[in-house]
């Protein structure tokens, strides 16, 4: 049977598309999003994928929206559920509820540059090598278990669009790659670690593109 993943988002969801558009083998039962003017959303619909709002706004407290999250994400049984620029910090409770079946993807090569603005960081602290991450979300913010990253190289001149814009065309590239080895059943976490089922070999866990 195939399996079920839900997309959160906030904006114009770009990760979203990616993922969509991978053709993941499970069905993509809704987009929703903490925004109701997220672009993401009628490009979902456009593609006939259902969507829904819990807007932030409407709670007064964020353990009170994390509920009404939790039950909408519910709502359509999911296997996995992806955070695909969703800027909302979720708490301890709801990241239990999805613990182990929940996947954000986080613009630097963690642990190194947690929380905003990491672009920005990167360029301050002259790195040469910057990229993404994708790790379970736990507790702790960007702290998760990591399945997979992508290398990018960080040149003389950048800016911080062009280092962002060299990180999301990978970010477009491995975020898939995670979501399908979840949905294909080869990844878990295993003493606090994830395991790849097959040929896990560095290759498999970092994507280094050719120059």
């Amino acid at each position: 049977m195939a399996k079920n993943y839900v997309i959160l988002i906030s904006g114009r969801g770009s990760n979203m598309q990616a993922l969509i558009e991978a053709k993941l083998p499970g069905r993509c039962a809704a987009v929703i999003a903490n925004r109701p003017d997220a672009a993401g959303l009628a490009w979902a619909q456009a593609r006939g994928v259902p969507t829904a709002v819990v807007d932030h706004k409407a709670y007064e407290s964020r353990d009170a929206f994390d509920a009404a999250l939790a039950v909408e994400i519910e709502r359509h049984a999911p296997d996995l559920v992806l955070l695909a620029g969703f800027m909302r910090v979720l708490g301890q409770d709801f990241v239990t509820r999805f613990d182990g079946r929940l996947l954000n993807i986080h613009p630097s090569l963690l642990p190194a540059f947690p929380g905003l603005r990491t672009h920005a960081a990167a360029l301050a602290a002259d790195v040469k090598i910057h990229g993404c991450t994708v790790h379970f979300v736990t507790p702790a913010l960007d702290c998760g278990p990591i399945v997979i990253q992508a290398a990018v190289p960080v040149l003389p001149g950048d800016t911080e669009a062009d280092l962002a814009a060299r990180v999301l065309a990978q970010e477009h590239i491995v975020y898939p790659q995670a979501a399908r080895w979840f949905l294909e059943g080869r990844i878990g976490i295993v003493d606090g670690r994830v395991a790849l089922a097959g040929a896990a070999t560095a290759a498999t866990a970092l994507r280094v593109p050719q120059a």
